[in-house]
């Protein structure tokens, strides 16, 4: 089954995500606000 959660919140839901899993998708996220567009 794929989930696609609209929020962060809700991914932290999913069952199998672990709390180390959310906080490195929030890094990810956090360097891809900050690079500059192509």
């Amino acid at each position: 089954m794929q989930h696609r959660p609209t929020s962060v919140g809700q991914a932290s839901r999913i069952q199998g995500v672990t709390s180390a899993a959310i906080s490195l998708l929030l890094v990810y996220l956090k360097k891809k606000s900050l690079q500059k567009p192509s």
